[in-house]
């Protein structure tokens, strides 16, 4: 049982639902924690294959409780240190984990509400979800959703909003590449489950090593990457999972996945 988050899996498939809808979601060290644990447990399951992400209510996530930033105001550096290494953590173990992660962007993300989109590997929103950077406003900046901002927006695309704080509606987030399709509400649900589905007939083991690619292969020098990449493809053809796909489209034959 959790306090603050929603968690269920049905057919190989984890749901994750922030549930602070009295407070639009937003999240407190309670949801970190939570949030930790279900997606340290979905890293570690060789049944589920697929997550997704998504807010109670008509709101996504609001960013930070205020109960919590009125906390942080009066704890030492050390303190403040800890938290925010560990809120950057959490980012990271969502980005990286070996499992596709599907954003339901049912209503607005703000703030740290859309670093949680931001390390989604598909996102779709509704045509009521808003974005927003604002924490120059109150004299911060979006500093561990950065990362993987510029990653995913790119910095020309996202400098502009990072030092504004300007809203962004959902076409904005869909034109600078923070989402992949924009959706009516009545049609979230449907769009998501499609997506969803796309994933399911993919090689989990394929996913895994397209999740790693995608990470590491910015990172290679370009002298150094042709290796790289030839390895993980050489590697891969020898796989349980390879050899099954590539004799089942040889067979004419849905692959059965191990």
């Amino acid at each position: 049982m959790f306090e603050t988050i929603k968690y269920e899996v049905k057919d190989r498939i984890a749901a994750i639902t922030f549930s602070r809808p009295n407070v639009r979601n937003a999240f407190n060290w309670k949801m970190i924690e939570e949030l930790f644990v279900v997606f340290r447990k979905i890293k570690k399951s060789d049944d589920i294959r697929v997550v997704i992400l998504t807010g109670e209510g008509t709101c996504f996530c609001a960013g930070a409780d205020l109960n919590w930033m009125k906390d942080v105001m009066t704890r030492s550096y050390e303190e403040n240190f800890k938290e925010s290494l560990q809120l950057a953590e959490l980012f990271y173990l969502i980005y990286s984990l070996p499992k596709p992660v599907v954003g339901k962007v049912n209503g607005p993300a703000i703030g740290g509400g859309t670093g949680f989109v931001s390390v989604c590997d598909i996102a779709v929103a509704s045509t009521k979800a808003k974005f927003s950077f604002s924490e120059v406003r109150i004299g911060l900046v979006p500093s561990d959703i950065s990362p993987f901002m510029i990653r995913k927006c790119g910095e020309g695309r996202i400098r502009e909003y990072f030092m504004t704080g300007r809203r962004l509606n959902a076409e904005d987030a869909l034109r600078i590449g923070l989402v992949n399709k924009v959706v009516e509400e009545e049609q979230l649900d449907t769009e998501t489950q499609t997506i969803v589905n796309e994933l399911l007939e993919g090689s989990p083991n394929a996913l895994l090593v397209c999740k790693d690619l995608l990470e590491k292969v910015p990172l290679q020098t370009f002298d150094k990457v042709r290796e790289f990449t030839a390895e993980t493809l050489a590697n891969l053809r020898k796989s349980k999972d390879a050899q099954e796909g590539m004799k089942a489209f040889l067979e004419k034959r849905k692959p059965d996945w191990s």
